[in-house]
C-alpha cells in the first residue's frame, strides 16, 4: 500500500519536531556557554572568594568611613543616616549597572578587573578623606557651615566609586556560575548567601579586630588589599597579563600612598598641641595641651571632656557645678560621705569632689577602658590624693542595677558627642538613680544645649520632675550646658544660698555657688516638656533638630 498524504506529513512533521529539538538543543548548550556552564573548575572558587570578600569590604568601607568623619563630624544619627543611605544608594547603582554589564560581556576578566579597581579606590579613601575634612576644620573656626557640612559631603561621595564597583559583584557572579534556567534560583540564593555571610564578617572584623589593633588608616588597606589580591590572581589565571600588571601596580601605588600618608595625627588638634591620639572601641580620643592645661577631646573634639590643671581646680565648667548639688538640700544636710560618677573620663569632677569634701569614697564609672587609661597617665588619676577614687569601668545604667551600694551624690556627666545615652535620660533611669540615693540624696546631671535653645535640657527636667520632688536648673558660666540638679527630698531654692553665704570664703563650693547666683540664672524648671521612657527617650531627634536649626541659624545673614 502506497503512503498517501497523511503519511508523508507525519513523517514530515517528525522530522520537523526532530530538527526543532536539534535547535533547542544547540540553542540550550550556547546559553549554558555564555552562562559560564564551561568555565573551568578553577574560577568557581575564586569567583566565590571575590563575592565573600566584596561582602566584607562593602560593609567594612562603611564602617571604617564612619571613623574617618567622626573626629570632625561627631557620629550623630544624622551622620549615620547619610553614610548608610548613601552606601545603599551606590550599591543599588552598581547591582543595576552591574547586571547590564554582566549580560553584555560575561567575562570573568572584567569581573576581576572592576573588583581590583574598587579595592584600588577604598584603599584611598582616608588619603583623599584628609585632605577634604582638613577644610572643614578652618571652616568651623569661621563658622561657615556650609562648608563645614560640604566636607561632609564631599567624603560620603568617596564613597561612590568603590562602592558603586562592588555593587557590580553579585550580578555579575550569579551570571558567571548561573549553567541552567532550571537551577537559576538556587545559584542565586548560593550567591546572596555567600555575599550576605561576608558582610557579617565586615560588621564585625573592622569594629572588633582591625580597628582596635592596627587603626582606620590599615584596616582600609587590610579590606582593600583582601579583595585586590584575588582579583590579581584570577586575572593570572585567565591570562589577562596587561591587565594583571595594572593590578600589580595598583598594589604597589595603594601600599607606597598609604604609607606615606602613615605620618602626623589622625586630625589636627581643634584648639592647642596635640599630645596625643589613638583610636579605643568606641571613640576617637585627643589629649590636648592649652594654656598649661591638658584636655581631653573625644570624636569630633568640639566639646572637652575632661580639664586638668594641678595649678586651678576650677573650670568654669559643667565639672565645678557637681559640688555645689548637696548645697539645694536641707540645712544640716549639705555635706556628703559618698558619691558616683557616671561618666568620669578624665576624673575633673573626681578630684574637685575630693577637694569640697575631703577623700570620701567616690566611685568613678567610665564606659570607656581606654579613657580610663588616659585618665590615670595623662590626668592624674593614679595621684596620691586621689585614693578614694574607685575607677569602674562599665555601662553607667548596669553598674547601677547590679550594685547594692547607696551615695549622698550621684552626678551624670556621659556623653557620646553630642548625645547623652538615651537610656541615662529616662525616668526609669531616673528611677534607678533615686533608689541609690541616701535619704538626703542629690542626683546632678549634666545637660548640653545652644546659647537659646534649651529643649533637652527641658526634656530631662521633666523627666526628673516626674521622680524628683524638687529639680533645679543652673546655667555653666562657661560652654553651652545647664545642671540639673534633683533633691531626694522636698528643697526650696532659699536654702542655696543660704548654703552658700554659711560656707567659708576660700571653699571651692562658695566660688563656685556665688558665680552660680551671679550668672547661673538659677531657676525651677517650669517648661513642660515630654518625658522620656526606656520605650520613647527620642534623644537623637531632640539632639539632632537643635544642630539643624542650629545650622540654619548660622547661615541666615
Amino acid at each position: 500500500m502506497s503512503p498517501g498524504p497523511a503519511h508523508f506529513c507525519g513523517a514530515g512533521g517528525a522530522i520537523l519536531a526532530g530538527s526543532e529539538r536539534t535547535i533547542h538543543a544547540i540553542a540550550s548548550r550556547r546559553a549554558e556557554n555564555l552562562a559560564g556552564g564551561y568555565l573551568p573548575r578553577w574560577q568557581a572558587p575564586l569567583i566565590l572568594s571575590i563575592v565573600f570578600f566584596g561582602g566584607v569590604s562593602s560593609v567594612g568601607i562603611e564602617l571604617a568611613t564612619s571613623r574617618l568623619v567622626a573626629p570632625y563630624f561627631g557620629s550623630s544619627t544624622f551622620i549615620w543616616a547619610n553614610l548608610i543611605g548613601l552606601t545603599l544608594t551606590f550599591l543599588s547603582i552598581g547591582y543595576w549597572i552591574g547586571g547590564r554589564v554582566a549580560d553584555r560581556s560575561p567575562r570573568p576578566a572584567l569581573l576581576f578587573t572592576i573588583t581590583a579597581c574598587a579595592s584600588f579606590f577604598a584603599g584611598i579613601i582616608p588619603i583623599m578623606s584628609s585632605r577634604i575634612l582638613s577644610r572643614s576644620l578652618n571652616a568651623f573656626d569661621e563658622v561657615d557651615v556650609g562648608a563645614f557640612y560640604g566636607s561632609l559631603v564631599g567624603v560620603l561621595l568617596l564613597l561612590a566609586v568603590p562602592v558603586s564597583l562592588l555593587g557590580f559583584v553579585t550580578p555579575f557572579a550569579i551570571r558567571l556560575r548561573l549553567n541552567a534556567i532550571s537551577n537559576a534560583g538556587n545559584t542565586a540564593g548560593n550567591i546572596y548567601a555567600l555575599s550576605t555571610v561576608g558582610s557579617i564578617a565586615g560588621s564585625f572584623l573592622p569594629v572588633l579586630v582591625l580597628i582596635p589593633l592596627f587603626g582606620t588608616r590599615i584596616t582600609f588597606l587590610i579590606l582593600a588589599l583582601s579583595l585586590l589580591i584575588p582579583s590579581i590572581l584570577g586575572l593570572i589565571l585567565v591570562g589577562a597579563f596587561g591587565r594583571t600588571s595594572l593590578g600589580v601596580l595598583l598594589v604597589v601605588v595603594l601600599v607606597l600612598l598609604n604609607w606615606v600618608n602613615d605620618v602626623g595625627a589622625i586630625k589636627p588638634a581643634d584648639r592647642g598641641r596635640l599630645i596625643y591620639e589613638t583610636e579605643s572601641d568606641s571613640n576617637y580620643i585627643q589629649v590636648l595641651e592649652q594654656n598649661g592645661r591638658t584636655l581631653l577631646a573625644l570624636n569630633d573634639g568640639h566639646a572637652i571632656h575632661s580639664i586638668y590643671d594641678p595649678s586651678n581646680l576650677l573650670t568654669q565648667g559643667p565639672w565645678d557645678y557637681f559640688m555645689i548639688g548637696p548645697l539645694f538640700n536641707r540645712p544640716g544636710h549639705t555635706s556628703i560621705d559618698r558619691a558616683l560618677v557616671i561618666g568620669l573620663a578624665g576624673g575633673t569632677t573626681a578630684r574637685q569632689l575630693t577637694k569640697a569634701y575631703g577623700p570620701i569614697p567616690i566611685d568613678g564609672v567610665e564606659i570607656d577602658p581606654e579613657i580610663a587609661r588616659i585618665g590615670r597617665e595623662y590626668f592624674g588619676l593614679n595621684d596620691p590624693s586621689l585614693r578614694n577614687v574607685n575607677v569602674i569601668v562599665n555601662d553607667g545604667r548596669y553598674f547601677l542595677r547590679t550594685s547594692a551600694d547607696r551615695y549622698d551624690l550621684i552626678g551624670v556627666d556621659a556623653y557620646r558627642q553630642p548625645y547623652i545615652p538615651f537610656h541615662l535620660t529616662t525616668k526609669e533611669f531616673f528611677q534607678d538613680v533615686s533608689d541609690h540615693l541616701a535619704a538626703d540624696g542629690v542626683a546632678v546631671i549634666n545637660v548640653g544645649r545652644t546659647e537659646t535653645d534649651y529643649r533637652l535640657v527641658d526634656v530631662i527636667a521633666s523627666t526628673m520632675q516626674t521622680v524628683f520632688p524638687s529639680v533645679y536648673l543652673i546655667d555653666t558660666e562657661r560652654y553651652s550646658n545647664t545642671i540639673v540638679v534633683a533633691t531626694k527630698q522636698p528643697t526650696n531654692q532659699e536654702n542655696f544660698s543660704a548654703a552658700v553665704n554659711a560656707l567659708a570664703p576660700d571653699d571651692l563650693r562658695r566660688v563656685v555657688g556665688e558665680r552660680s547666683i551671679d550668672t547661673g540664672s538659677i531657676r525651677v524648671p517650669t517648661t513642660q516638656a515630654d518625658v522620656f521612657t526606656d520605650d520613647h527617650a527620642p534623644v537623637e531627634l531632640v539632639v539632632d533638630q537643635m544642630i539643624i536649626d542650629a545650622a540654619r541659624s548660622a547661615d541666615d545673614p
